[in-house]
C-alpha cells in the first residue's frame, strides 16, 4: 500500500473543521494537525485527538507535512499568509476575490517556485467547479452567452452587514435566483440581464427590543452594493426563530451557457447545479480531494503556481487509471 499523503490545515473556522472530516474519511491521507493563530488549547477540534498547533510552529513541520490546506479569509488573511506558506509547503486554498486572483496567482507563483513547491489556488466551487464549466461551455459553445446564478444560499457577507446596522441584534441574508430569469436562460435566447433580474435578496432579522424596524428595514433596502441594487425583501423573527430555521449554512447555483452551431441552425444549453446543505463542508470536500492532486504533482517534482485549469480529473480520485476506465469512463 502506497504511503498516506500527510495533511496539514491551516485555519480552524467552518472550512476547517469541515477539512478535518473530509480528511478523515479519505483512506489515503492522514491527518498531521491543525495550526491556529489562536492559543491552541483553546481549539475544540471536531474529533477527539487531533493536534492543535501554534502556527508559529509551521516551520518546524516542514518535513513532515506533504500538503498544508489553507482555510483563512480571502479579504486579508490569504494575501498576506499564503506566499509566506508556500514558501515551506505545498498548498491549496479557496482564495474568492474574483478581481484579485491574478495578483494573489503571481504572489504565490514566486513563493513557490522559490521554495519548489506547488500552490493550487482559488478552489472550491466559486471560483473553482464553476470556472471549470465557465471554461468547458465557452470552449465546446464559442457561439453563445454564459449564465452563473448563486443560490439559494446564505451570503456570509451580506448577513454579517445586516448585523453592523443599529437595531439588529442577529440576522441572515439568502441569495435567491430568479426562475423567470433562469428559465429565460434555458430557453437559448441569451437575453442580456441586469443584477436586479438575476437575483433577489431575502433577509431574515432579529430586531433588538425597541429598535425602530421600519428605519431598519429603510437602511436595508437602501444599502448600496449590498442591497440597493436587488429586489429585497424584510423579515423580521425571533432569536428562537432564527436559531430553529436558520442555523444551517445551505448554498449553491448554476452555471448555464447557451450556443449555436451549424451557423445558428441548432441550439445547445449546457448546465451544472449544486444543492448544498453545508457550503463549508462541500467546500472543503472539494478542497482535500485537490490536495491529493497537488501531492501527487509534487512528487513528479513540480512547481509553482496553478488553478483548477491546471490539474487533470484523474488526480483527485483514489482509483487507478485502469480502474477509472473501467468503472466511470
Amino acid at each position: 500500500m502506497n504511503e498516506k499523503i500527510k495533511v496539514g490545515i491551516v485555519g480552524y473556522g467552518n472550512i476547517g473543521r469541515g477539512a478535518e472530516l473530509a480528511v478523515l474519511q479519505s483512506e489515503d491521507m492522514e491527518l498531521v494537525g491543525v495550526f491556529t493563530r489562536r492559543d491552541p488549547s483553546s481549539v475544540k477540534t471536531v474529533t477527539p485527538g487531533i493536534k492543535v498547533y501554534s502556527l508559529s510552529d509551521a516551520a518546524s513541520m516542514k518535513d513532515k507535512v506533504d500538503v498544508m490546506i489553507l482555510c483563512s479569509g480571502s479579504a486579508t488573511d490569504l494575501p498576506e499568509m499564503g506566499p509566506e506558506l508556500a514558501a515551506m509547503f505545498n498548498t491549496v486554498d479557496s482564495f474568492d476575490t474574483h478581481a484579485r486572483i491574478p495578483e494573489y496567482f503571481a504572489a504565490m507563483d514566486k513563493a513557490a517556485k522559490e521554495s519548489g513547491k506547488l500552490a493550487l489556488i482559488s478552489i472550491g466551487w466559486d471560483p473553482g467547479l464553476f470556472s471549470l464549466n465557465r471554461l468547458y461551455g465557452e470552449a465546446f459553445l464559442p457561439q453563445g452567452s454564459h449564465y452563473t446564478f448563486w443560490g439559494c444560499g446564505v451570503s456570509q457577507g451580506h448577513s454579517d452587514a445586516l448585523r453592523r446596522i443599529p437595531g439588529v441584534k442577529n440576522a441572515i441574508q439568502y441569495t435567491v435566483p430568479v426562475e423567470s430569469a433562469m428559465e429565460a436562460v434555458r430557453s437559448g435566447s441569451e437575453p442580456e440581464l441586469t443584477t436586479r433580474e438575476k437575483h433577489t435578496r431575502e433577509c431574515y432579522v432579529v430586531a433588538e427590543e425597541g429598535a425602530d424596524k421600519a428605519e431598519i428595514e429603510r437602511q436595508i433596502k437602501t444599502m448600496p452594493n449590498y442591497f440597493s441594487d436587488y429586489d429585497t425583501t424584510v423579515t423580521f423573527i425571533t432569536e428562537e426563530e432564527l436559531k430553529r430555521d436558520h442555523s444551517k449554512m445551505p448554498h449553491g447555483g448554476f452555471v448555464i451557457r447557451t450556443g449555436k452551431t451549424n451557423h445558428g441552425a441548432n441550439s445547445h444549453v449546457m448546465e451544472f447545479s449544486l444543492k448544498l446543505d453545508s457550503n463549508a463542508e462541500f467546500t472543503a470536500s472539494v478542497l482535500v480531494s485537490y490536495a491529493r492532486a497537488i501531492a501527487r504533482l509534487a512528487k513528479k517534482g513540480e512547481t509553482g503556481a496553478r488553478t483548477i485549469f491546471d490539474i487533470a480529473p484523474a488526480l483527485l480520485s483514489t482509483k487507478s487509471p485502469e480502474e477509472l476506465r473501467a468503472s466511470l469512463l
